[in-house]
């Protein structure tokens, strides 16, 4: 029986993904990169013998510049990246931001191939994505997959929340941190970050828009501004006759366990046992909201903080600091 031509056999299916995989792969290869990370640990309060980490990472402009991911660089007393050639280079970490798992090295080397950024809000569940690492140290493993899914959060090692993270079920392991989430045409739309271990085809990479808005401040500083209050707090549920009395639209807000000294929230009068409820206008029912809110652009700036203490609500002035640089 001759196949309808509305309906291809599944061979002309095969090679067509073939073809779609193998040049895109033969596009991205030649940026992705290996690295090697050195450490040091302590010890009783003296320096232990080197600790050794790698990744994967990927060339963005032809002058060097490489992306990987912060958690993979994060500690590194000598970071070193093997190019696709076999050439062996020294790394200088450019900046680094934690909260959204993203990292900047800088190598000298000519002929140097730069990948090109795609858009990852036009994404779609199901579309085909390929991965390119270096796992388990094996140079240059292209797996591949679909979008399983978008929107998701993952929580970074600094606490925060990275929004609008990719999942896909390209089959990721150690080693694949940083490497490159490509489409078919070999455009980069994300930044390969984490697995879930036990699970089962569930990985997940930032977006590459997420990597983009933070590029410019890690470029210029080495870090990425953020508001900063110096509090440390938990979320907690709040009782309905609270909240209807309150006129509160949110089911819980922010217990807060410290305040740090000379920090803002302690010049505003904030107290240990206060509950945050809102920032401005704005309700806030967990840190992630809090955090999402404290952004570069509210740094100098001042706002209102609404509490509950004791029985009471009250709304604090607050001036809201840059945070401490974890360059």
């Amino acid at each position: 029986m001759v196949p309808s031509p509305a309906f291809p056999n599944d061979q002309s299916l095969l090679d067509a993904y073939s073809h779609a995989v193998i040049g895109a792969v033969e596009l991205v290869a030649p940026a992705v990169v290996a690295i090697d990370v050195h450490k040091r640990g302590a010890a009783l309060g003296r320096r232990s013998r080197a600790q050794a980490g790698s990744g994967s990472g990927f060339v963005f402009a032809a002058d060097g510049l490489i992306l990987t991911n912060s958690h993979v660089v994060e500690g590194a007393e000598r970071i070193e990246v093997t190019l696709p050639d076999g050439r062996e280079r020294s790394a200088d970490l450019i900046g680094h931001d934690p909260d959204t798992d993203v990292a900047v090295l800088k190598i000298t080397a000519a002929e140097l191939t730069a990948l090109t950024f795609g858009d990852s809000q036009t994404l779609r569940p199901g579309q085909v994505v390929i991965a390119i690492g270096n796992p388990y140290g094996f140079q240059h493993t292209v797996t591949t997959g679909v979008v399983s899914a978008l929107g998701r959060s993952l929580r970074a090692r600094s606490g925060r929340l990275i929004d609008h993270v990719i999942q896909t079920d390209a089959a990721l392991n150690p080693g694949n941190s940083g490497g490159p989430l490509v489409t078919s045409a070999g455009l980069v739309i994300g930044v390969n970050t984490a697995i879930i271990a036990g699970g089962q085809g569930l990985s997940f990479a930032v977006p590459i828009g997420t990597v983009a808005a933070v590029l410019p401040p890690l470029l210029r500083d080495g870090y990425v501004r953020r508001g900063y209050l110096g509090v440390a707090g938990q979320d907690v549920p709040l009782l309905r006759r609270v909240t209807r009395f309150h006129r509160l639209s949110q089911p819980s807000g922010v217990f807060v366990i410290s305040v740090e000294a000379d920090a803002p929230a302690q010049a505003a009068g904030l107290r240990e046992g206060d509950i945050i409820v809102s920032l401005d206008s704005t309700p806030i029912a967990s840190l992630d909201d809090l955090h999402r809110l404290l952004t570069g652009a509210r740094i100098g700036t001042t706002a209102s903080l609404g509490i509950l203490r004791g029985a009471g609500r009250l709304d604090l002035t607050v001036s809201i600091a840059d945070r401490p640089s974890r360059k």
